[in-house]
């Protein structure tokens, strides 16, 4: 069991409500997919191929009220909802990560909860709708799935690699292509999910060794890049407040295959990704 934090203020209160109701609502909203009528799932259209359902919803409202109750002073930022980050910290979220799967009963989506104060992400916990299990993260404490600690995988071969490659419609298709290509070539077999969250645990856990996607936005990336950067994958993306005003690209590998695909860092930082793209940080 991880220790608090040194100078805790809040912050281990947080992590401990903020697993809990990742799990409860990522339950619930699986309890109510199974049992609900379909058209009660009252599935609706944000862009092509871009799904919001009443568990959405649902979810994100029951994670905000309770975040309000516990911690009122704290501002919130949902996929859903909108809001506005606060001065004294606030919470990111994503109450439903791979809605397209979650509605076609695909067990690859989870919930995806993250705080950020003073600058930095300070914890992030998702739920794994496809093993009903919470990981989590606070900085400097290592990565966790539920009590067990995680860890990045040892693969520095990348003919026995696993890569999960996400995609996005609003960046161009071509590069994609051409970054399949690129692991083919090296001998990387890639998955494509439809969660960045998962995507991003599945490094964490050492199931996979790459996860790459060329543009997401906050509540798809804070929870998942800090519990794999914990685990010790090499993670990389835009600054902080970058990624919270524009989204941007993400990258988290295990560091046996750092120099392999040190052309990824190189993407991230060349290549623009709905506007402008900044030049991405790394943290190991």
């Amino acid at each position: 069991m991880r220790a608090a934090p040194a100078a805790d203020t809040g912050i281990a209160a947080r992590l401990e409500l903020a697993c809990r109701l990742a799990l409860d609502t990522g339950r619930q909203a699986e309890a109510f997919r199974r049992t609900a009528d379909p058209a009660a799932l009252a599935v609706s259209t944000k862009s092509l191929q871009d799904f919001v359902s009443a568990a959405d919803r649902q979810s994100e409202q029951a994670i905000r009220t309770a975040l309000a109750d516990a911690f009122p002073q704290d501002g919130f930022l949902g996929e859903e909802t909108g809001g506005q980050p606060g001065p004294d910290g606030f919470w990111v979220v994503d109450p439903i990560d791979g809605t397209a799967n979650y509605i076609r009963g695909l067990r690859h989506w989870g919930v995806s909860i993250a705080f950020v104060r003073d600058g930095a992400v300070q914890l992030g916990c998702i739920y794994d709708a496809a093993g009903d299990r919470v990981y989590s993260a606070l900085p400097g404490q290592g990565a966790f799935c539920g009590d067990r600690p995680v860890r990045v995988s040892g693969m520095a071969d990348p003919t026995q690699a696993l890569a999960i490659v996400g995609y996005s419609r609003r960046t161009p298709f071509e590069p994609y292509q051409a970054l399949l290509a690129r692991l083919h070539e090296l001998g990387i077999e890639y998955r494509r999910l439809g969660s960045a969250a998962l995507g991003l645990v599945r490094v964490a856990d050492g199931i996979a060794d790459l996860y790459y996607e060329a543009h997401l936005n906050s509540w798809d990336i804070l929870a998942g890049a800090l519990i794999a950067a914990e685990a010790g994958a090499h993670v990389a993306m835009p600054p902080l407040d970058r990624i919270i005003a524009n989204g941007g690209a993400v990258a988290a590998c295990t560091p046996g295959l750092a120099g392999t695909l040190g052309f990824l860092w190189e993407q991230l930082a060349e290549s623009p990704a709905d506007g402008a793209q900044p030049e991405p940080t790394r943290t190991v």
